[in-house]
C-alpha cells in the first residue's frame, strides 16, 4: 500500500486549483496538486472573452462599481444565487485582477484619445481620458449595464493559465500529472462527524493506485459538461470531481439541473466563439440575412445574458428561420463588421477556429452557430469558505462547487473570475483550517487500505467480464438523452422519460466488461467503463434536478411551467447520493431568504414578467426602499448602506475586506466626460 502525505490535496490543476496551491503555500502549507493533464493543456485555457471585475478605467465602465456588478450578478442569476457570497466575489475581482497584472498577465490595456468601435452594429467613436492610459481596460460582455470583462484578446484564460503555472513552478509546488483521483478517503470523526481525509489516486500511465493523505483536500476539477453529445468542454470536463463527492455518500451536490447554454458555438463540432464576438460588436443573422434579436430584446439585443439569448435563438429557428444544414439549423454570426485589423488582434483565436474547422474567413464570411452546452453552475454544495457543507476537510472551487455565486445562470466572465476569486478565498480558508487542531490527521491505516482495495476491486470486476455491456453505447446513449431530452427548453414528459432511461442505463453500467484490453496500466477503455458510471449518477441528478423543479429560472426553462415561481422554487436543489445500489439520488432542498437579501427578487428585465412573487418579497424591497431614503437624508455613503442592507465583509478573509480604488474617484471631473459619439466614418 503506497501512502503520500501532504497539507493540502488539491485535486485539478487549471485556475482554481492553482490559485488554491499558490495561496495555501503562500500560507506555509505544503500542497500537491493532481491534474489529468499537464497544468497548461486544462481547459481553463480555453476561455476566450474575458474576466469581470468592476475596475471603470475605460470610458465604457465610467461608474462602474461592486454595486453595479452586484446587481448585474444577481439578476443574471435570476435570483438563484447567494448574494452574500456573490458581494464576496465582486468586492475581491479588482483585487484578482490587478495581482494576476502583477503576476505577468499581460492584459489589454486603455490607449488614450480617439479610437473606432462598433456598438449595435454602427461605427462609434470612443474618446479615452488621457489619465485612464495605460491601465487595464475592458469589452461589453452580456447582461452587464458596464463595460466590465477585462481581456487579452480573446485568449483570456490562456493567458492567466500560464502566469498561474509559471507562479507554481516559481514556488515549486508539486503537481502530479496524469494522476486521477477516483475515490475520497472519509471516515467519522471522535464527535461521529464524517471527515475527508484524502483521495485514492489511479496512475493512468500505469495503473497504480496511491493514496494521498492530507489535512485538507480540495476539488477544482471543473464541470459535467460533456455528459452531453455536443459541448464546448474538453473532452476532461466529466464531472468527476462531482462524482466522487457524490459517491461519499456523504457530501451534497447543489443545482446540478441548471446547465448553461452558450449562444454561439460552431456548427457542427460546438467549438465556442467567444461572446466577446458579440460584445465587440457582432450581430446574429438568420436564413434572409436579417438581424433578428432586436425584434426579442430591443434594448440588449445579441447582449442579453446568454440563457436569454440561447432560447431566442431557438425560437427563432423554430420559426423556420434557421439556416438549414446536414447538420441541422443553425444562425449565422456575423463579424465582418467589425473589419480585418480587429479580428486580427482581438479575435484570433476565433478566426483559426473557423480556418480550422470550417474552412471560413469570418473576416469575410458569416460564422454557422447554434447553441450549445457550455457551463455547469451546479457543483459541489459548500459554505462560504469553499468547505463541503456535509463532509468536514472538504473543500471545491471554481466549476466545481456550488459557492454559489451563478445561481441558475452565469454571466460571461463571471467564471474565469470565480476561479481566480475563489481560488483566493478557499486558500486563505483552508489555511485557517490547517491552523487549527481539528485538521490533525487521524485515520487508521486499515480505513486507508479499505478504500484502496474498494476501488481496486471495482477495476478488477471491470476487467474480469468477458461478457457484458459496453460502456462507450451506454455513454452515447447517455449524452443523446441529455441532448435531446433535457436541454435549453424542458418538459414533463421528456424529463421524465429521461430519469427513466438514465436508470436502466446506470443498471447495464453495473455489468459493464472491458472487452479489448484486460491492461491495469494505460487502458482507455477502462478508465471510459469506470468513468461512465460515474457519470450517470451526475446525468441522473440533472435531469431528477430538472424533473422535479416545476419553474423556468435561468438557464432552466420549463416550457409547461414558464413562469419563474419565487413563491414555491426560491431554493437550492441539494442532492446526495447515500445508498450507492440505489440508481436514484436522494432530494432535499436550501431554502433562500427574501428578508435577508440585499437586492429583493424582481423582474429581470428580459421579455413580459410573469414571475409568481414570494409574498416576502414586496415587504422587503419596500424595506430597501425606506432605508435607502432615509441613508440618502443622512448623507451616508453607498458602503454604509450596503452594510446596512446586508453585512458580509466579516465573512471575508481580513487581507482581502479593503476597499477598491478607481480612476473616477480620484479624477470626479472624468465623470462628466461624454463617453461614445456615432462617426461620420463610411
Amino acid at each position: 500500500m503506497k501512502i503520500i502525505y501532504t497539507d493540502v490535496l488539491v485535486i485539478g490543476g487549471g485556475l482554481a486549483g492553482l490559485r488554491t496551491a499558490t495561496g495555501v503555500k503562500a500560507r506555509g502549507y505544503e500542497p500537491i496538486v493532481l491534474s489529468l493533464v499537464p497544468p497548461k493543456r486544462s481547459h481553463s485555457a480555453a476561455a476566450q472573452g474575458g474576466m469581470q471585475a468592476s475596475l471603470a478605467n475605460s470610458v465604457m465602465g465610467r461608474g462602474d462599481n461592486e454595486d453595479i456588478h452586484f446587481e448585474d450578478t444577481i439578476k443574471g442569476s435570476d435570483w438563484g444565487a447567494d448574494q452574500k457570497i456573490v458581494r464576496m466575489f465582486v468586492n475581491t475581482c479588482p483585487k484578482a485582477i490587478r495581482e494576476l497584472a502583477a503576476k505577468g498577465v499581460p492584459w489589454s490595456r486603455v490607449k488614450k484619445g480617439e479610437r473606432q468601435a462598433i456598438m449595435n452594429a454602427e461605427k462609434v467613436t470612443i474618446t479615452e481620458a488621457d489619465e485612464a492610459h495605460g491601465l487595464i481596460t475592458a469589452r461589453d460582455f452580456g447582461g452587464t449595464k458596464k463595460w466590465r470583462t477585462c481581456y487579452t484578446a480573446d485568449g483570456t484564460g490562456h493567458s492567466m493559465l500560464y502566469a498561474m503555472d509559471n507562479e507554481a513552478q516559481k514556488q515549486k509546488i508539486e503537481v502530479h500529472e496524469r494522476m486521477e483521483a477516483i475515490a475520497l478517503i472519509h471516515d467519522s470523526t471522535e464527535n461521529q462527524q464524517q471527515r475527508c481525509y484524502g483521495a485514492v489516486v489511479r496512475n493512468l500511465m500505469t495503473g497504480e493506485l496511491t493514496a494521498y493523505i492530507a489535512k485538507a483536500t480540495t476539488i477544482a476539477t471543473g464541470g459535467y459538461g460533456r455528459i452531453y453529445s455536443v459541448s464546448t468542454n474538453a473532452i476532461i470536463c466529466q464531472g468527476m470531481g462531482q462524482a466522487i463527492a457524490l459517491e461519499t455518500g456523504v457530501a451534497t451536490l447543489g443545482n446540478m439541473e441548471a446547465i448553461q447554454f452558450h449562444p454561439t458555438a460552431i456548427v457542427p463540432v460546438g467549438i465556442l466563439t467567444t461572446e466577446g464576438c458579440r460584445g465587440d460588436g457582432g450581430v446574429l443573422r438568420d436564413v434572409d440575412g436579417y438581424r433578428f434579436m432586436p425584434d426579442y430584446e430591443p434594448e440588449k439585443k445579441e447582449l442579453a445574458s446568454r440563457d436569454v439569448v440561447s432560447r431566442r435563438m431557438i425560437e427563432h429557428i423554430r420559426k423556420g428561420k434557421g439556416v438549414p444544414s446536414r447538420y441541422g439549423d443553425h444562425l449565422w454570426l456575423d463579424i465582418t463588421l467589425l473589419g480585418r485589423e480587429h479580428i486580427e488582434k482581438n479575435l484570433r483565436e476565433v478566426k483559426e477556429i473557423c480556418e480550422n474547422f470550417l474552412g471560413i474567413d469570418p473576416v469575410e464570411e458569416w460564422i454557422p452557430v447554434r447553441p450549445t452546452q457550455h457551463y455547469s453552475m451546479g457543483g459541489i454544495r459548500t459554505k462560504y469558505s469553499g468547505e463541503s457543507q456535509t463532509l468536514q476537510g472538504l473543500y471545491a472551487c471554481g466549476e466545481a462547487a456550488c459557492w454559489d455565486i451563478h445561481g441558475f445562470n452565469r454571466l460571461g466572465g463571471n467564471s474565469v473570475s470565480e476561479t481566480v476569486v475563489s481560488g483566493m478565498l478557499v486558500a486563505e480558508y483552508i489555511a485557517d483550517y490547517c491552523d487549527t487542531k481539528d485538521s490533525k490527521v487521524d485515520i487508521n491505516s486499515n480505513t486507508i487500505e479499505f478504500f484502496i482495495q474498494q476501488e481496486k476491486d471495482k477495476l478488477d470486476r471491470l476487467l474480469k467480464h468477458k461478457k457484458g455491456e459496453d460502456a462507450f453505447a451506454l455513454r452515447e446513449s447517455m449524452e443523446q438523452i441529455l441532448m435531446h431530452k433535457v436541454g435549453i427548453f424542458r418538459n414533463e414528459a421528456d424529463l421524465e422519460s429521461a430519469v427513466k432511461e438514465l436508470q436502466e442505463l446506470l443498471r447495464r453500467s453495473r455489468n459493464i466488461a472491458v472487452k479489448h484490453s484486460k491492461s491495469k496500466a494505460a487502458n482507455p477503455e477502462l478508465v471510459n467503463a469506470y468513468r461512465v458510471q460515474r457519470m450517470l449518477k451526475i446525468a441522473l441528478t440533472v435531469a431528477y434536478g430538472a424533473l422535479l423543479r416545476r419553474e423556468s429560472r435561468g438557464a432552466h426553462a420549463r416550457e409547461d411551467y414558464p413562469e419563474r415561481n419565487d413563491k414555491d422554487w426560491l431554493k437550492r436543489t441539494i442532492m446526495s447520493w447515500p445508498d450507492q445500489n440505489s440508481t436514484m439520488p436522494d432530494v432535499n432542498y436550501e431554502t433562500l431568504d427574501v428578508e435577508e437579501m440585499e437586492l429583493p427578487p424582481g423582474f429581470r428585465g428580459y421579455g413580459k414578467d410573469i414571475t409568481i412573487h414570494h409574498p416576502a418579497s414586496e415587504l422587503r424591497q419596500q424595506q430597501v426602499m425606506d432605508i435607502h431614503a432615509k441613508l440618502a437624508e443622512q448623507d451616508k455613503d453607498r458602503f454604509i448602506l450596503q452594510n446596512t442592507l446586508m453585512p458580509y465583509k466579516h465573512l471575508l478573509p481580513e487581507k482581502y475586506r479593503g476597499k477598491n480604488e478607481r480612476l473616477n474617484e480620484r479624477f470626479p471631473d472624468l465623470n462628466n466626460n461624454s463617453a461614445a459619439k456615432g462617426s461620420t466614418d463610411e
